[in-house]
């Protein structure tokens, strides 16, 4: 299978030369590696000529954020896999092989996962994708190994293959033909949980995600966004609310998205007893911005098949809250 490593920069030189030489050095022989750059202004392309010429370049025209960045490079790459990947990533010896072996022999998995840990502290899962990704009865996202900001030991527990709900964007391998089949990504959402988006799309035309706990990869996080950006919580509040309104099954639609209102009304106050109110007003920003692009998300809905379920029996606010379970398999 011919598999291409699309790694999206913006003004990331300083990333690039960081992790772009683990990137060449442990990928050239099984995949062709591109940087699609964002309409940057620093020397990012220039560097990569002179430094990497063996790294192809596609300039998109604009910063379109995450999932246009994608969208816009991806039309002009041949490739049967494309392997998107961040910038602040390290790779590892012989990463590719078992992913790509899970493609081979399962025609029906598109999208998979390696394991993602944290670059800053290698024992430790990484907060953007950990072991693989699920969503909770209201829609709220946490993975094997990360609830929430409890972030697990590596200790060998999820060394597995096996099937998730969602895989991190940043590192994320899906079939070609099944992404343009659906048409990429949702560019609405900018940035943030888009990949949730498009894996819960892939899943209703039939299609598996999987984890492939056997490659890993180490990712910084917050490079482009830290966690404590109120931006990133607008981002990551509405995208969750977008996400129940395109995707949640009929029968539990309304309940879903009042009761996200009223959780998302309860972490803002958290907020404030936190004296954190720049994050509360986030929320209320997402929740206006939600509002406004209700009607048009409806209307996205209706042209989808909503054949996936997902987990209907685990709320992972209550469990982690009120019931102290901080990790995956504590869960039921």
């Amino acid at each position: 299978m011919k598999t291409a490593i699309v790694i999206l920069n913006w003004n990331g030189q300083k990333l690039l030369e960081q992790f772009l030489p683990s990137v060449v050095n442990f990928s050239l022989n099984e995949a062709e590696v591109y940087v699609a750059d964002n309409a940057s202004t620093d020397t990012s392309i220039s560097y990569i000529k002179e430094f990497f010429p063996t790294v192809n370049i596609v300039e998109n025209l604009i910063n379109g954020g995450y999932a246009k960045g994608y969208n816009d490079a991806l039309q002009s790459i041949d490739a049967d896999i494309y392997c998107l990947l961040n910038s602040d990533i390290e790779v590892t010896e012989n990463w590719l092989k078992p992913v790509l072996n899970v493609f081979k022999t399962d025609e029906k998995t598109a999208i998979i996962q390696p394991k993602l840990l944290d670059f800053k502290d290698k024992k430790k899962f990484e907060y953007a994708g950990a072991g693989g990704g699920f969503v909770d009865l209201y829609g709220y996202p946490y993975c094997r190994g990360r609830l929430f900001n409890e972030l697990e030991t590596d200790k060998g527990q999820f060394n597995d293959v096996s099937e998730i709900f969602w895989a991190s964007g940043a590192c994320l391998f899906v079939r070609s033909k099944v992404f343009h089949q659906i048409g990429g990504f949702d560019e609405d959402y900018f940035a943030h949980q888009e990949e949730i988006d498009l894996c819960w799309r892939t899943q209703n035309i039939g299609y598996k995600v999987k984890y492939v706990g056997t490659s890993k990869v180490y990712h910084v996080g917050g490079a482009t966004l830290q966690e404590t950006n109120p931006h990133k919580t607008y981002l990551n509040f509405r995208n969750s609310l977008l996400n129940v309104v395109k995707n949640v099954p009929k029968k539990w639609f309304l309940f879903v998205v009042f009761s996200r209102l009223i959780l998302d009304g309860i972490a803002g106050l958290k907020f404030i007893v936190e004296l954190r109110p720049i994050h509360t007003w986030a929320i209320l920003k997402a929740h206006l911005s939600f509002y406004k692009n209700f009607f048009k998300f409806l209307g996205k809905r209706r042209k989808l098949q909503k054949k996936q379920d997902y987990n209907l029996h685990t709320s992972i606010v209550w469990q982690y809250f009120a019931l102290g379970r901080k990790k995956f398999e504590d869960l039921k």
